[in-house]
């Protein structure tokens, strides 16, 4: 009898607390807090709904993005959001990002990297999350060809970052030279006399006799104009050097250039380089990307007008762009990659080619009037956004290997020697490509 009364106890227990348990559960359903609160706290830690808590992003970037106005527009639309942007030198963030990745700790939530630094970040792809896995491959189908698989392993399974901005190659000019030495001043004219690089040579020619100026100041610029339209470069996609079979010829003309005068001495990015821009001491400034009109702008302020810009002889290189990846350390990945997603839209592309400059890799954005009718008048008017959006569409992707920077530094080292030293340029190939199979022996 006691185990019976101690049974029917029990039961009419538990069922007092299921019906206060319903009790509290209907009353959570018409009122604030309660379960529905704890509920959504749990959800908004595993990042499965959409809510207000408060995220914190570590943006690193470099050079003149101008990413801060696009930030604080996408704050102002994502009250929840907040980046933190950490501007610094290129090569800075570059050595900054790889030493934390390698430790394991102080990596942002997003990084740029530039297009020489990809191939070192992506052998290291498992400190870095697959933007595939959050969408990247749904819009792959909005950016160049070329630009989006910079960034992509071989099969395509992974995406190390999303496309920003790219750096198609040209020609600027100074038509004050070229009116002096008897050539075309209009960009299709121009482009029409100097469509081959014979055709430049000869150009040279003609304008050193008329002249006494080089047609362009920097052997760097000179080879890298022709280095960059080649489908291969420095190495292979199983890494082995190659140069003597693709960019040797590139070296050749540049040299020969060099010794016949038609090729100054300026090295890149020195004073003496930009004051040659104002100065108007050579003819040409070839290979120049877009990005390279801000600086042209910056080094010559009172030149506009005597500069403009047509297409490059033989067809358009690429020279510099970005991306933009996460970092496999960020707290969170989904909410990162909404901001770059956002970020690298042809809506805002378009917005970064206006506000600073940055050529948009989204070929969406070349179809829009507004882009298309862009003129400068500092570069006499020319149709700056048109002539780079025909050169960037022409671009084949090129594959540059982890150790570019060692190849391309030595070489450049043989083309100051030989035009500032004399030294001769055969043996100056020989002994940089000592020194890079030295180096990478070491590697």
């Amino acid at each position: 009898m006691k185990k019976w009364l101690m049974l029917v106890l029990t039961v009419s227990l538990f069922m007092m607390l299921v019906a206060c348990s319903d009790d509290d559960t209907s009353g959570d359903n018409t009122s604030d807090g309660g379960n529905d609160s704890e509920t959504t706290e749990t959800e908004n830690d595993e990042g499965e709904a959409a809510s207000g808590e408060a995220i914190e992003l570590n943006f690193w970037v470099y050079g003149s993005a101008g990413y801060d106005v696009l930030v604080d527009e996408y704050m102002d639309e994502n009250p929840n959001v907040t980046i933190n942007i950490n501007e610094g030198e290129m090569e800075d963030v570059h050595n900054n990002l790889f030493t934390s990745i390698s430790a394991g700790s102080g990596a942002p939530d997003i990084s740029m990297i530039e297009i020489s630094n990809v191939a070192k970040f992506m052998e290291a792809n498992d400190q870095f999350y697959n933007l595939n896995d959050y969408g990247a491959a749904d819009i792959k189908d909005k950016y160049l060809d070329w630009k989006w698989q910079q960034a992509e392993s071989v099969d395509g399974s992974f995406q190390l970052g999303l496309p920003t901005d790219i750096g198609p190659t040209t020609m600027f000019y100074r038509t004050d030279v070229m009116e002096e030495a008897g050539l075309p001043t209009d960009p299709v004219e121009l482009a029409g006399e100097i469509d081959t690089w014979d055709s430049y040579r000869e150009a040279a020619e003609k304008i050193y006799d008329e002249t006494g100026k080089p047609i362009t100041d920097s052997p760097e610029l000179m080879f890298y104009a022709i280095r960059d339209q080649q489908e291969q470069q420095y190495f292979n996609e199983d890494d082995e050097l190659i140069v003597e079979d693709t960019v040797k010829e590139a070296y050749d003309f540049t040299t020969q250039m060099i010794e016949d005068g038609y090729v100054g001495q300026n090295s890149l990015w020195t004073p003496e380089w930009g004051s040659a821009m104002e100065e108007g001491s050579y003819a040409t400034l070839i290979g120049a990307p877009a990005w390279m009109i801000a600086n042209v702008k910056g080094n010559a302020p009172d030149s506009g007008g005597d500069w403009s810009l047509t297409t490059i002889p033989e067809g358009a290189g690429n020279w510099g762009g970005s991306f933009l990846t996460i970092p496999a350390e960020s707290e969170h990945p989904q909410e990162a990659y909404d901001f770059i997603e956002w970020l690298v839209s042809p809506e805002n592309q378009l917005k970064s080619f206006h506000n600073n400059g940055l050529f948009p890799s989204a070929p969406e954005v070349y179809e829009d009037e507004e882009f298309l009718a862009t003129t400068d008048e500092y570069f006499s008017g020319a149709e700056t956004a048109r002539i780079f959006a025909e050169a960037a569409e022409t671009v084949q992707p090129v594959y540059m290997g982890v150790n570019y920077s060692i190849v391309n530094d030595e070489i450049v080292t043989a083309l100051t020697n030989v035009a500032v030293e004399g030294a001769d340029p055969q043996e100056e190939w020989d002994a940089a490509i000592s020194r890079i199979e030295s180096q990478l022996e070491r590697q």
